[in-house]
């Protein structure tokens, strides 16, 4: 059980504050003119409303933000059929929504140029018409599934949204899945708090012709159990993160920290951090990725409207560009955007 007392925020989704957001120091862009590929955002009708136009006002806050990658969140799931082919309306409904961006919206940023869905791949080799159902849902841009591993016995932790116990990514069935996913040339979005990484190793040498995407850093965990234990999770995290790099077949999202690292309370802060404090708590976490995986193969993240709890779009970009300012104008590119483009194949 939880060493925690009372509840905590942190490892929920709660509405982003706009009152609060306001409050941000004032900055300046850095680097306008850098291409960015957002690898990690959602859309939704709950909780808190953030469909295109709201995507918008935050990818029009400054930077040059060319594209972006909508990741499931089970939005828009059809009630009736196949339990396994309902997620295809998500699909459905993202695909919808970014062609009549497209058209309503030409020369602004391209949304959803990539769609990341779900698929049960505990399905095995049953998961292959699933996957053409999503293929075909998808107009052309889908890319592939998000299946989230996430877990520890703690309920206070919060874990995958889609009922995956203990050692999900070590199952026969699943990687019967996966390999029939990496078949049909589509991505894994994989998700494993810190202390399953080893899961996650197991699972891209089991199956190295498999292209795995590795959410948020690592997901290092910063609450709950771990509360106060920040050598020791980070010492773990920074451990298996260098064996996860010598995996060829995965690449990191950097990102998407912010209701799990636990490194400030954005609900007790009377403004949000700027861009140098976040960059602070963040850089232990992000420039040892890039320096074990390469610039090639990360790729940043603004996990919007997640993130939005803790800070604005423009300051979060902000961050990113600090933490990665000593990097060369190839890396930068690469960071920014060309990882994205190759891995999301987004042409």
């Amino acid at each position: 059980m939880s060493t925690e007392t009372r509840p905590t925020a942190f490892g929920r989704i709660f509405p982003p504050r706009v009152d609060w957001l306001a409050h941000a120091p004032a900055e300046e862009v850095i680097d306008p003119d850098l291409a960015i590929v957002d690898t990690h955002h959602h859309l939704w009708r709950a909780p808190g409303r953030y469909l295109v136009d709201d995507l918008f006002a935050d990818t029009s806050t400054g930077h040059n933000v060319e594209a972006t990658v909508f990741v499931e969140c089970r939005q828009g799931y059809h009630t009736t059929g196949p339990v396994e082919l309902r997620p295809v309306g998500e699909v459905e409904f993202v695909a919808g929504l970014a062609a009549s961006s497209d058209t309503e919206h030409p020369g602004k940023t391209r949304v959803a140029a990539g769609i990341v869905g779900y698929a049960d791949l505990s399905l095995g080799d049953r998961v292959e018409p699933v996957l053409t159902a999503l293929l075909e849902a998808g107009q052309g841009r889908f890319r592939g599934v998000r299946n989230s591993a996430g877990w520890h016995q703690d309920p206070v932790i919060g874990n995958n949204h889609h009922g995956a116990g203990p050692g999900h990514y070590l199952r026969a069935d699943f990687r019967a899945g996966l390999h029939r996913l990496a078949r049909m040339g589509l991505s894994l979005d994989a998700l494993v708090y810190h202390h399953q990484h080893a899961d996650l190793i197991d699972l891209a040498r089991a199956c190295p012709e498999a292209s795995i995407v590795m959410n948020h850093t690592g997901m290092p965990l910063g609450y709950g159990p771990f509360a106060g234990k920040e050598r020791e999770v980070y010492a773990q995290w920074r451990s298996t993160m260098a064996e996860i790099a010598t995996c060829p077949n995965v690449t990191m999202k950097l990102g998407g920290m912010m209701m799990r690292l636990a490194a400030y309370d954005y609900n007790a802060l009377p403004a949000p951090p700027s861009s140098v404090e976040l960059a602070a708590y963040w850089r232990p976490y992000i420039e040892p990725c890039i320096e074990k995986f390469g610039a090639r193969r990360c790729m940043f993240e603004s996990n919007f409207p997640v993130d939005k709890m803790g800070i604005g779009y423009r300051a979060l970009w902000n961050a990113f560009k600090r933490i990665a300012a000593e990097a060369s104008l190839a890396e930068k590119v690469a960071l920014f955007s060309d990882t994205a483009r190759h891995v999301y194949r987004l042409g």
